[in-house]
């Protein structure tokens, strides 16, 4: 799917850690990273219990449940805006992802000092977001300077290009994101090319120490009120803690940990889910004796297509897919049950594939 989430944030906050614990990549942590900071990218594992439920009913040789591809970007060292080095790095990689995971120190330690003297992840995020801001207005800037002379003949689609861009500016001008700006239906075709960094879907990430672990701490209040009204979401994860956990190879050695602590599951898993949604993603199942998969696709797309996402020469030779809802399948029991329910769908190349459908598809090359 080439889709990539992005985690960020001032250096520091424990962005690798989290990282870490996700990845199949371990990455150097710490603020003295031998040869600099750098870029990470690794593939996560998206947990996925529909995947077992299907395996009870469906005996398989192996599961393989869906990726999706986490990039942990070097922390913003407090460089100003268009700077040289970490600062157009750290720019320059956020640009390159489709929406941002966004990391706030939300704990104490005395150990570990904040790269700006004490904690404050609103300030944190207040740094980051001007950052992002100040190079989408430069971005904005540049364009309607080049839409200005035509604009000034009379060209109708100019003109509202004009408008459109001086709307973001403004609005950027006010230290807002771009996403929270509703510029019209149209306003979209006028900026798509600038790929704007504020326009990007974001998670706020607060790192904790583990007895804030369940219910958060003031820090975690603060950022919640800075945040009120806008549609974010918000995850508590104690990322020292979920490194601990992510260290244990037992799965009864995890559980038993996370039952100590007081978390029904490790706070990564939550976090990978919620990439996964805030990359507006979708899942569909594949089921067999010799593998149960699932499969990553955009909102939107058609049997075909997600049948391509198998193999190109199932989207070229495309036939039909017949498709069962997991939740028919899983209540019926089998995919007999489901065709003598008239449960099991023969669907077309157009047909819109839904979070759940479990598809077998029909070619012929």
């Amino acid at each position: 799917m080439a889709l990539r989430c992005g985690i960020t944030g001032i250096a520091g906050v424990g962005k690798t850690t989290i990282f870490n614990c996700i990845s199949n990549t371990k990455a150097a942590t710490g603020m003295n990273v031998p040869g600099g900071a750098k870029t990470n990218i690794g593939m996560v594992r998206v947990p996925d219990p529909r995947l077992y439920e299907l395996e009870k009913l469906q005996p398989s040789e192996k599961i393989t449940p869906t990726t999706v591809e986490i990039v942990d970007i070097p922390g913003l060292s407090g460089s100003p805006a268009g700077a040289e080095g970490t600062g157009n790095r750290f720019l320059g990689d956020i640009r390159n992802t489709d929406a941002l995971i966004h990391v706030l120190r939300c704990f104490d330690d005395e150990m570990l000092p904040h790269v700006e003297g004490s904690v404050d992840p609103v300030r944190d995020m207040e740094t980051v977001n001007l950052e992002l801001q100040v190079r989408d207005h430069e971005s904005l800037g540049k364009k309607t300077e080049k839409l200005r002379k035509t604009a000034k003949s009379g060209d109708k689609d100019a003109i509202r290009g004009m408008e459109v861009l001086e709307r973001y500016m403004a609005h950027l001008g006010e230290f807002n994101d771009a996403r929270t700006l509703d510029a019209g239906s149209d306003a979209g075709r006028y900026i798509a090319d600038l790929s704007l960094l504020t326009m990007k879907p974001v998670l706020y990430v607060c790192n904790v120490d583990e007895k804030s672990a369940l219910s958060g701490n003031a820090y975690v209040d603060r950022v919640r009120k800075h945040l009120t009204g806008q549609d974010a979401e918000i995850l508590i994860i104690a990322g020292a803690i979920e490194a601990e956990i992510s260290e244990l190879e037992n799965a009864a050695d995890r559980n038993a940990f996370l039952k100590d602590i007081g978390l029904p599951e490790p706070g990564v898993d939550r976090l990978v889910r919620a990439a996964y949604k805030l990359l507006d993603l979708r899942t569909f199942f594949t089921a067999g004796p010799k593998e149960i998969r699932a499969w990553t696709i955009r909102r939107g797309m058609t049997a075909s297509q997600a049948a391509g996402v198998i193999h190109s020469d199932l989207e070229r030779g495309f036939i039909r897919a017949e498709v069962m809802k997991y939740t028919d399948f899983v209540t019926l029991g089998s995919e007999h049950a489901c065709r003598e329910a008239g449960k099991l769908l023969v669907e077309g190349r157009n047909y819109i594939v839904e979070d759940g459908d479990i598809i077998h598809v029909r070619f012929n090359v």
